[in-house]
């Protein structure tokens, strides 16, 4: 009886051993082991999309660097319209414009007595040319055949050149005698030249201007002297 027990428990335990080798066999003992195989995968699987991501990335570079290229060729434009507003502007009115010298070719002159102050005379010079023009100096005055060539007033001599736009005027203010009498070989001039200087003092300035003076002419004395051009009329009269 013992031993018939023995015998059935040694076949039970060679029977259970059988069945887990079959299992082992037949995989089905792995079947914990065999769910991580989607796992991995997955794994594979995300991977291989993020493998794939440079590459989409690469074609938005692609992209990117198309609007790039839209963009320099935007500017490229954009610079053409600079150049040509520049060149408008380089080729524009607003270039400084040559000067040249101020005389009877390019002006008109006019000479009038002044009732204030007494015995002077007021010379207007008016830029009647398409440039500016530079007055020098002052105004050489002669009337008629006179021998020798008034003075001028050294208090009045500006601080620079005296210019004059077209269209614009200039002065000058001649002292004609004294007021209390104390000049001396006074006479009555029926025309008067007035002459305009070079950059150089005592130079030619170009043609010779003649205005016209009052039918009974002007009277002077020993006393005559003539301001520095003046760009306004008040300081030529002051």
């Amino acid at each position: 009886m013992r031993t018939s027990r023995i015998r059935l428990l040694a076949a039970t335990g060679a029977t259970l051993a059988a069945l887990a080798l079959t299992a082992c066999q037949d995989g089905t003992g792995t079947e914990d082991e065999g769910a991580a195989t989607p796992s991995a995968t997955a794994t594979a699987d995300t991977s291989k999309d993020t493998s794939n991501a440079p590459s989409q990335a690469g074609g938005n570079d692609g992209g990117g660097s198309g609007g790039t290229d839209a963009g320099n060729r935007d500017k490229g434009k954009g610079d053409d319209k600079d150049e040509a507003a520049g060149g408008t502007n380089e080729s524009g009115g607003d270039a400084p414009q040559t000067r040249v010298a101020c005389n009877g070719s390019n002006t008109t002159v006019t000479a009038q007595p002044v009732p204030r102050p007494l015995n002077h005379m007021l010379i207007t010079v008016k830029n009647t040319g398409s440039k500016p023009c530079d007055l020098t100096y002052f105004p050489v005055l002669r009337f008629d055949e006179m021998q020798w060539v008034p003075q001028p007033i050294e208090a009045t001599k500006p601080q620079a050149v005296v210019g004059i736009d077209p269209g614009e005027s200039a002065y000058a203010g001649v002292l004609l005698s004294a007021a209390d009498g104390s000049g001396n070989g006074g006479t009555t001039g029926h025309q008067l030249t007035v002459g305009f200087q070079g950059r150089t003092p005592n130079s030619s300035g170009g043609p010779s201007a003649i205005p016209s003076l009052p039918a009974k002419g002007v009277y002077y004395d020993s006393s005559l002297a003539v301001t520095y051009w003046q760009q306004s009329m008040e300081d030529a009269l002051r």
